[in-house]
């Protein structure tokens, strides 16, 4: 009886001059553990991108914006002509939101329109001849920019403002 699983097992061995294998036997390329071991490894490298892409942009962030704010020097408004006297019109400087306000004396300023309190956009109010914040009652001068009252801890940052041909052209003062 042992001779017949014996000369079983060798039927079933691939002959010595087959072409595929010639006749060695070949172990398997990747056993179920190998398998396992590298879906493991690549659903693991996944997850860790998954969760260290966001991280990377949030910590990233700070330095890009200091990086895209100070690489722009000056902002050109074309057109001045359109914005009435005792009114503002806002724009951006790199990436802070910020307004260019035409007095009733012909008089131009810049300045950024970010609050020194909690970074809420303020507007301008010409009836009241002011800057106001509405997130916490903050009140800013518009010729000046400083802080009049209200939790605003400093005044805003001006621009220089100089106005050619129809044409406003700010730039860091």
């Amino acid at each position: 009886m042992s001779e017949s699983k014996e000369s079983k097992s060798e039927a079933l061995k691939p002959a010595s001059g087959c072409s595929c294998c010639k006749g060695e036997d070949q172990p398997d390329l990747l056993d179920r553990r190998g398998f396992l071991k590298v879906a493991a490894g690549i659903i693991g490298a996944g997850y860790a991108a998954a969760i260290g892409y966001p991280i990377f942009r949030y910590l990233a962030s700070p330095v890009e914006q200091a990086a895209q704010a100070a690489a722009v020097k000056e902002v050109v408004i074309p057109d001045i002509q359109s914005i009435p006297k005792n009114s503002a019109k806002m724009f951006k400087f790199g990436t802070k939101t910020s307004m260019l306000i035409h007095h009733e004396d012909d008089t131009w300023v810049a300045m950024t329109a970010v609050c020194t309190h909690l970074g809420c956009t303020p507007t301008y109010e010409a009836d009241k001849k002011r800057i106001f914040c509405p997130c916490h009652n903050g009140v800013y001068d518009p010729k000046t920019g400083g802080n009049v009252s209200g939790p605003p801890p400093k005044p805003l940052t001006l621009y220089k403002v100089e106005i050619t041909e129809g044409k406003a052209v700010i730039t860091r003062a």
